[in-house]
């Protein structure tokens, strides 16, 4: 089973880069974020014409998260528990049914900048409750993957220019031990499982040729509980697809498992 995690950056945007790397990838399950459109507004036939199975949890023009999948999808969940005033469209789950059930969490954690600030307090209680609830998740003892954008660049090593970031929340202390105390819940980071040092990258800005000078981090990951590290194959990150028509500013992350 092929897995995938893709800030998109904009549905409509991507309407045809999206497809193209499916098309190209081949991924049995997809996780999307930033999709930027309302449930009703989502291209929905430009993936299920190719065989997936579509469940979104959308919000018109800003978040938004989605999973497409080829294998049948139970037990669908939207919202991250803990807080029912919480109205951001951030985060969806379900049961992907192959030959082993996996549990697959699709999320778009906040940004959190200015730092500090409403924004960054609003990224450590979200965290907080991630990680209440991926505690629940590892009870559970079956397989389960969450995968997205964390906005959370882990270690120096993420960042081409770390110096630059020191005061940004996607690299505070705050936001990194928030991340680590996910982690060691139990977690393996698919990744840095399989692959060591710097130079890997998931996200480019699009201003001051960012992607033209490899000035990237890496914010997507997936987060695999042991019975889905067990079935590991590999982990790979999509780099060429920045360099594609109309790109996102982030690009695939994806994982291979024996399920």
């Amino acid at each position: 089973m092929k897995i995938a995690t893709f800030n998109i950056n904009g549905i409509k945007a991507r309407a045809e880069a999206l497809p193209a790397w499916l098309d190209q990838a081949k991924p049995d399950v997809v996780v999307l974020q930033e999709i930027k459109s309302s449930d009703d507004g989502f291209p929905r036939e430009l993936f299920e014409d190719r065989g997936y199975a579509v469940e979104v949890h959308g919000q018109k023009s800003f978040n938004g998260v989605a999973i497409l999948s080829k294998l049948p999808l139970e037990d669908v969940r939207r919202s991250l528990p803990g807080d029912e005033t919480d109205e951001q469209a951030r985060w969806i789950e379900a049961t992907v049914v192959g030959r082993t059930a996996v549990r697959i969490c699709g999320l778009y954690l906040p940004n959190g900048n200015p730092a500090p600030g409403p924004k960054f307090d609003y990224k450590l209680a979200w965290m907080a409750r991630m990680k209440v609830h991926a505690a629940a998740l590892l009870a559970m003892e079956i397989p389960v993957v969450m995968a997205g954008d964390y906005n959370v660049i882990p270690q120096a090593e993420d960042a081409a220019k770390p110096e630059a970031w020191l005061d940004d929340a996607l690299f505070r202390p705050e936001s990194r031990a928030a991340y680590r105390e996910i982690l060691y819940l139990g977690f393996t980071e698919a990744f840095r499982a399989r692959n060591s040092g710097g130079g890997h990258y998931s996200f480019w800005d699009y201003q001051a040729g960012a992607w033209q000078r490899n000035n990237g981090i890496r914010i997507d990951h997936l987060l695999l509980s042991p019975q889905a590290a067990d079935l590991m194959r590999d982990a790979r990150i999509d780099k060429g697809v920045r360099a594609g028509d109309k790109p996102s500013d982030h690009v695939p992350v994806w994982i291979e498992i024996d399920a």
